[in-house]
């Protein structure tokens, strides 16, 4: 599969207090470990969703050289998570060649490389499906949709990305997968010190 990458990294990391992507991860920040990973996964483009005005940001994309052209504003981040994805469906830059999209959450630097692995090898075999990781038993993040399917994101009356694979669920396929990481968040300092205990350099 040619697949494209979305990150979403739009949110306001309100409860972090920073910038979760700026946060500091094994080398670099966690916007660069995200992208430095899923380029060595085989990512034929790799998009970022971003709000307005973030001139931090900015200048860390810059400093990674991550293409502007890759880079997606969401007008209005404040709508939640699922105004992100649909800014990325909406998107007019993904290549020709590009026949699937994975949904990344800009808060798991943590996910284990084999984790992904095994998540994209499940997703080949299964062209047009919907895939996910679950754990104990519970549909996880990332999720990776055939791109017709997240092209019709736009023209689905859903509020969120779980009401939409609800509406899917025939085409959903869960990978069950023994990865704590699938279940832990990065929302709070205390959950980044966590995360970087259990994930030493």
């Amino acid at each position: 599969m040619n697949r494209g990458v979305v990150i979403l990294g739009a949110g306001a990391s309100s409860r972090m207090g920073r910038s979760k992507l700026l946060l500091p991860w094994k080398g670099t920040s966690i916007i660069g470990h995200l992208i430095s990973r899923w380029r060595q996964l085989g990512g034929l483009q790799i998009a970022l969703v971003l709000p307005p005005a973030d001139r931090a940001l900015e200048d860390e994309l810059n400093q990674l050289k991550f293409p502007t052209e890759n880079r997606i504003l969401n007008p209005d981040p404040a709508r939640g998570m699922f105004s992100s994805i649909r800014c990325a469906a909406a998107w007019t830059g993904w290549r020709a060649p590009v026949t699937d999209i994975a949904i990344i959450l800009g808060d798991q630097p943590h996910l284990r490389l084999s984790t992904l692995s095994s998540l994209l090898e499940f997703s080949d075999s299964l062209p047009g499906k919907i895939c996910q990781p679950s754990y104990g038993g519970r549909p996880k993040h990332p999720v990776l949709l055939p791109r017709l399917l997240f092209k019709s994101l736009l023209g689905e009356e859903c509020e969120t990305l779980a009401q939409f694979l609800r509406l899917h669920k025939a085409q959903v396929e869960l990978l069950e997968i023994e990865d704590e990481g699938l279940a832990r968040d990065l929302d709070t300092p205390a959950d980044y010190e966590e995360a970087l205990r259990k994930n030493p350099d």
